[in-house]
């Protein structure tokens, strides 16, 4: 696992904010999933290039509860996300073909998961995902198990990249709240950010 504090430039943060802003508001944009029992999660999330759903614990090219296409992910983000996983050499260079796209409020929580729904060669392969953190702070949970007493913690700041990969690419992981009033001031006169943290999740599936 590898943390490069504050890799993501200024420019490229208002960047990605105001590129997701206009799927995020449109078809296949943000909304509030659910787990299998019907209960919410506590963020509002947006797939990109393919959906994951959260019920099924698989991806595909629409939403099946509303039918929506899922937005493609710009060619901007990419590139950020592939020169972060250059960076973190130590890890092999993936193709990224799924953005999920989480937007915490100020009380907004994930509870401690393993991301491994995509596939068995992409998982095999230890292939990371590579994570970009923008707005507010939040505390960061990973461990071995889903104890979180257990769990190791740290900041993830607005441009921090957090990349897991190889024998760290089934962590568990989660965010156990966000810090209010940690957004940048330049982040927020630039884009009228709303109160709260957008992570953004490159994988390849």
């Amino acid at each position: 696992m590898v943390r490069l504090k504050g890799f993501v430039k200024p420019e490229d943060q208002i960047g990605m904010v105001r590129m997701c802003r206009q799927p995020g508001k449109g078809p296949g944009g943000f909304y509030r999933p659910s787990f299998k029992n019907g209960a919410k999660l506590n963020l509002w999330m947006m797939s990109l290039g393919k959906n994951w759903d959260s019920t099924l614990r698989s991806y595909g090219p629409t939403r099946p509860f509303d039918g929506a296409q899922t937005p493609t992910i710009p060619d901007a983000f990419k590139m950020i996300a592939l020169t972060a996983n250059s960076t973190a050499s130590e890890f092999p260079q993936i193709n990224p073909d799924v953005c999920i796209v989480n937007y915490y409020t100020n009380s907004g929580k994930l509870g401690l998961h393993q991301d491994k729904d995509e596939s068995d060669r992409s998982l095999t392969k230890g292939l990371p995902f590579i994570s970009i953190s923008i707005g507010d702070t939040a505390e960061f949970l990973f461990g071995d198990t889903r104890d979180k007493d257990q769990a190791t913690k740290i900041n993830l700041e607005s441009g921090d990249v957090l990349i897991l990969g190889g024998e760290s690419r089934l962590l568990f992981h989660g965010v156990s709240h966000v810090k209010t009033n940690t957004t940048p001031t330049w982040l927020k006169e630039a884009t009228g950010l709303r109160p709260g943290r957008i992570n953004l999740t490159f994988r390849q599936y």
